[in-house]
């Protein structure tokens, strides 16, 4: 049975949730799931991953903001435990980002960690 929000320590901030609503929207797709996982490699060691999912697996983390939900994988979640999904717009472009208390080393792109 997938957890919820109520039974998890990962926030998936409404700037994100909004994003990903405005592209359920454009897609004309009401069962699209933000997915959030971590692969190995990148320039720390480890990278994040964004996905969009129409399904939802048994073992997956869902956490729901604004009718919005977000899917992690069960071996991925141990690595975002205290972690926050947010959507930014700035100089360096607009992207999904993961402001994660668990990364030890990060790398300048953004999307690459060590623990």
């Amino acid at each position: 049975m997938s957890q919820t929000m109520h039974d998890v320590d990962l926030r998936f901030t409404a700037s994100a949730a909004a994003k990903v609503r405005a592209l359920m929207d454009e897609e004309e797709n009401d069962n699209l799931k933000l997915r959030v996982y971590i692969t190995g490699g990148g320039c720390a060691g480890f990278s994040y991953g964004f996905t969009f999912d129409e399904q939802q697996a048994e073992d997956d983390t869902a956490i729901v903001t604004d009718g919005v939900t977000l899917l992690v994988d069960p071996m991925s979640f141990q690595y975002l435990v205290g972690a926050e999904v947010d959507y930014q717009e700035g100089l360096h472009g607009a992207q999904f980002s993961v402001k994660n208390p668990n990364a030890a080393t990060t790398c300048g792109c953004g999307s690459s960690f060590s623990i």
